[in-house]
């Protein structure tokens, strides 16, 4: 039995990339604004750039296995700690940071929000792909 691919609507994927433009945006903005030293900006940064990474690598490896395509236990395994590692690290800075709980919560929910749009554009745009590609393989 094959599986049925469609399309994603136009209204998704517009809805995902603002999401991701939403929360990235966000999460930068808090930090530009921020009154902490250079290095804890940087530190934030670096995870927010991780994070996504880690994500996208995940998601995408996940969606290979389901569609056949080899893809190896090791690399499989480091998506899944990367993604794991930089939520931890993001926990572990914000719980030892001198900031209000509100802050905390802003950052903590606008990277939750920047990973989870950041899987939803790359679904899109997955699914988008193998749409085309199915249409040039029917000609």
């Amino acid at each position: 039995m094959a599986s049925e691919f469609h399309k994603p609507s136009a209204a998704f994927v517009g809805a995902s990339w603002i999401a991701l433009f939403l929360g990235v945006g966000a999460y930068c903005a808090g930090l530009w604004n921020a009154q902490m030293q250079l290095n804890e900006k940087g530190y934030y940064f670096t995870l927010i750039l991780y994070g996504l990474f880690a994500a996208v690598s995940l998601q995408k490896s996940v969606r290979d296995k389901l569609e056949g395509i080899p893809v190896t236990g090791i690399y499989f395994g480091l998506a899944w700690v990367s993604v794991a590692v930089s939520i931890l690290l993001l926990c572990v800075g914000l719980w030892n940071a001198t900031l209000a709980p509100s802050e905390k919560g802003f950052y903590a929910m606008a990277f939750a929000l920047s990973l989870f749009a950041a899987v939803a554009v790359q679904k899109n745009t997955r699914d988008s792909r193998h749409d085309y590609t199915q249409k040039e393989e029917n000609l």
